[in-house]
C-alpha cells in the first residue's frame, strides 16, 4: 500500500476538485433566492440587473404603476412572476408585424 503525502498528484487533484466544489456551492447559495409558497421574491438589485435598467428607472416604473411590487418597512420586493408577466406583455415579435 502506497502512502500519499501532501505533494502527491492524487492529493493535489483531490483538493483542487474540493475547492471547485466549495466555490460552486458558495455561488449557488449566494445566487439562490428562497421561495415562499412557490413564489420567488426579488430585490431592487436583482430586478434591475435582470432587466438591465437602473434602480432609478425601476423606481419610476413603480411610481407609474408599470410594475407590481410589495413594500414592507421600506424594503421593496417583486414577485418573479410579475416581472416575467411584464416582459411577456411587452414582447413584440418582429416576424408577425411584417
Amino acid at each position: 500500500m502506497e502512502i500519499k503525502d501532501c505533494k502527491s498528484e492524487d492529493i493535489i487533484l483531490f483538493f483542487e476538485n474540493l475547492d471547485e466544489l466549495l466555490n460552486s456551492l458558495r455561488e449557488a447559495f449566494e445566487n439562490n433566492t428562497p421561495t415562499l409558497n412557490g413564489e420567488r421574491y426579488l430585490t431592487n438589485n436583482e430586478v434591475s440587473d435582470m432587466l438591465h435598467i437602473s434602480q432609478r428607472t425601476l423606481q419610476d416604473w413603480r411610481g407609474n404603476g408599470r410594475i407590481a411590487y410589495i413594500q414592507i418597512s421600506g424594503k421593496v420586493l417583486y414577485k418573479e412572476s410579475d416581472v416575467l408577466k411584464l416582459l411577456e406583455e411587452n414582447y413584440y415579435n418582429q416576424n408577425i408585424n411584417k
